[in-house]
């Protein structure tokens, strides 16, 4: 079975928190600070792997956690942190947050990393807050909590070649053909309901990988049928083979079907018509091809279409079919841009970013580094509450809520608890 979507739960590990410990030396009665930094947790990075070909194994496992960073020590001994998980995944995935559907990373080549879940940061221990006025604090950091989010892979095939073309016109006949592929073969539509990948072998060192995308329909562009899903592997293929039934065994016109499928992939994305795409008239051994044969070359050769006849039954035509399809792809590129998307790329929030406003004659002072100061301040603790006004002091927040009319015994509300002011 492929799979092309996976929903996966992302948590990477918490850093270490930082130690509380002094100096307890023979013969030294007062000895200082001595507590270590905790260890930065792991991060969850996610790497291109050429030997995948679906994301199978998301399917069956969704939640991953990277290792915790360990607590730091006496000694001023460092915690270790945290091992990062690498996730492999498939050439052509692309991950978005699934909350905003932005685009995290888009995975184009074998070995390519991205972390998408940094661990927490270590917690620093009481040694660092060591000054000449405080020279034994008795407070140290807990670790800061590592990334925590749901994301989507979505992978779309890379091919050289794909092949499209309306419902039982052939095209899983021509790849079996072609390729090393064995894909189910019936004479009812929507046999295949998911890509065949085969790999065609020309000559030594020359070859190229055909995808048989899963037949379309009128309508696919708006989603009927399963029309993104099919859609959406053929814009990672660098050329397109168009296969249509050139004897109407399926009581439709070729070139109605012809100009309906391209229709279908100019309005869904309209760089798809911009591919490279040959013609294959298939089934030229039905008698009734004869009705269609010439009428539909004469009028696609005037719109610059190399044409081609085959017989999948017979295997008429099959080897000046490779030759075509190897002369149009050999010197293409493969096509990685992710055309339906734009780059959002998550950015972490600045360390320092906070907001203050005023609220029914209440000050809130709120944002990332409030969130992450409040999270990292024992405020039952006398020396870490006075370093918490300190902090705010050489921010400027202070001066800044001053200067919002804050004044000596005034409620302020800072994150999610209320305090009353004092000098």
């Amino acid at each position: 079975m492929f799979v092309d979507v996976a929903k996966i739960e992302l948590k990477a590990g918490r850093g270490g928190d930082g130690a509380i410990s002094f100096r307890r030396e023979k013969f030294e009665a007062l000895g200082g600070p001595n507590g270590g930094d905790g260890g930065r947790g792991g991060s969850i990075i996610l790497r291109g792997d050429s030997g995948l070909r679906t994301l199978m194994d998301f399917r069956y496992k969704r939640h991953y956690k990277a290792e915790n960073g360990e607590s730091g020590m006496n000694k001023n001994r460092f915690g270790k942190s945290g091992q990062d998980l690498i996730l492999r995944v498939p050439i052509g995935t692309l991950v978005k947050d699934f909350d905003s559907d932005k685009v995290m990373a888009d995975i184009r080549e074998h070995g390519e990393e991205h972390v998408i879940a940094r661990g927490g940061r270590g917690g620093r221990g009481n040694a660092r807050f060591a000054t000449s006025t405080r020279q034994a604090p008795r407070f140290a950091e807990p670790g800061k909590k590592g990334h925590e989010r749901i994301v989507l892979l979505e992978l779309k095939m890379i091919a050289d070649v794909g092949f499209i073309g309306m419902p039982n016109v052939g095209k899983s006949s021509l790849l079996s053909i072609l390729s090393n592929a064995k894909p189910k073969i019936a004479n009812y539509h929507f046999t295949t309901l998911s890509p065949n990948l085969g790999v065609v072998q020309v000559a030594d060192e020359q070859s190229f990988v055909i995808a048989d995308i899963p037949g379309l329909i009128e309508g696919a562009s708006d989603g009927i049928g399963l029309g993104h899903d099919f859609l959406r592997h053929i814009e990672r293929t660098s050329a397109l083979a168009h296969v249509l039934d050139i004897s109407g065994s399926e009581g439709r016109d070729p070139l109605e079907d012809f100009d309906a499928i391209n229709e279908e992939l100019k309005r869904y994305n309209p760089k798809l018509a911009e591919k490279p795409q040959i013609v294959v008239l298939n089934k030229i051994d039905i008698p009734d091809a004869e009705l269609f044969l010439e009428p539909v070359r004469e009028e696609l050769e005037k719109r610059g279409y190399q044409i081609l006849e085959v017989s999948a039954a017979t295997l008429e035509g099959i080897r000046p079919f490779l030759y075509a399809l190897w002369e149009m792809v050999k010197d293409l590129e493969h096509e990685h841009e992710t055309f339906d998307e734009e780059y959002e790329l998550f950015e972490e929030p600045e360390e320092e970013e906070y907001f203050i406003f005023k609220e029914e004659d209440v000050l809130h002072v709120e944002g990332p580094f409030i969130d992450e100061l409040m999270y990292r301040t024992n405020l039952e603790d006398y020396e870490a509450l006075n370093y918490f006004y300190n902090l705010l002091r050489r921010k400027g927040i202070l001066k800044e809520m001053k200067e919002l009319g804050l004044n000596e015994g005034d409620s302020v509300i800072i994150g999610e608890i209320e305090f009353e002011f004092r000098e």
